[in-house]
């Protein structure tokens, strides 16, 4: 049985749905694989999931929540590619859905500020590359030769 209201259920499946929205919109835009509907999706099921999980008990939410981890790595592993040059593209979209789940399964549990603060946290770590001081850094290291020709082969997509 459900400890709280249904209507609470559903506030918690469209915060994370919101939250999992921003970090897709974020991937979108910089054109990657997958993008805001996606990724609300994945926030919204890990919340639903992990919800439900939690009524019944926390040994039902922790099963639940290795599901959702489980079953997300597999939507990641979709994501990623091998080039045929031998470069890697997906992982950072791979790993952002991975925390979008973690988001989704804070806010399932009602873990709200976290589930904020997560979100605030990827958005900065997909965006800290592109800080014009960092932009510089990037440029020497290439110059040197430490870093690859394709700053966008840095960034593993």
């Amino acid at each position: 049985m459900l400890h709280f209201s249904e209507w609470a259920l559903v506030g918690r499946m469209a915060l994370a749905a919101l939250l999992g929205y921003l970090i897709g919109f974020e991937r979108e835009w910089r054109g990657k694989p997958a993008g805001e509907r996606t990724f609300a999706l994945i926030g919204l099921g890990a919340a639903a999931f992990t919800s439900i999980g939690a009524a019944e008990s926390i040994a039902g939410a922790t099963r639940v929540i290795q599901g959702v981890v489980a079953g997300v790595g597999f939507l990641g592993a979709g994501l990623i590619f091998r080039e045929a040059s031998g470069g890697v593209m997906g992982l950072t979209t791979a790993a952002s859905s991975w925390a979008v789940a973690a988001v989704g399964v804070l806010v399932g549990a009602g873990a709200y500020a976290a589930a904020a603060a997560a979100t605030l946290l990827v958005l900065l770590i997909l965006e800290i590359n592109r800080l014009p001081i960092l932009r510089r850094i990037e440029r020497g290291r290439r110059r040197e030769g430490r870093g690859s020709e394709d700053p966008a082969a840095d960034e593993g997509a």
